[in-house]
């Protein structure tokens, strides 16, 4: 694992705990799947961006667009499916037909994956990348790196 690879899974074990608030990015008092990343990214890239307009808790579903994986690209850096590493952002698709709308970041690869992410009802949690959670993921990102 690179420097900037454990910067990022040692911020995002930081916010284990916080608990689930939509809309929310702020360690220790509430955060969602958004939320998380936005907080691990001033942690470790500075100030964001890209502030996000308010979303619903659907997302966009009923729109029927991509627009959590469209503000993905542009910001972070799309990756080609494959083996993730620590440190990666996966954004997962919690439904067949439905828009991709959840976030999470690699903690651990190999025999025994696992991840970082807000879950309603659960707040921040590392949780195993088991079969159930991977055949959701449908697309994989980097933080960019400091240097640019």
């Amino acid at each position: 694992m690179t420097e900037f690879q454990h910067r990022i899974v040692t911020e995002a074990r930081a916010w284990i705990g916080t608990p689930y608030r939509h809309q929310a990015s702020c360690r220790g008092a509430g955060a969602d799947c958004l939320g998380l990343v936005r907080g691990v990214w001033r942690a470790v890239c500075g100030a964001e961006p890209e502030r996000p307009p308010a979303y619903s808790m659907d997302w966009s579903e009923p729109q029927g667009e991509e627009r959590l994986w469209a503000a993905a690209r542009r910001h972070l850096r799309e990756l080609p499916n494959g083996e993730a590493a620590p440190g990666d952002v996966l954004l997962f698709r919690m439904r067949a037909g439905s828009v991709a709308k959840h976030l999470g970041i690699v903690t651990e690869t190999g025999e025994a994956p696992r991840f970082v992410h807000a879950y309603s009802g659960h707040g921040v949690v590392e949780s195993p990348l088991s079969g159930p959670w991977a055949r959701r993921v449908v697309a994989r990102f980097a933080f960019p790196k400091e240097d640019g």
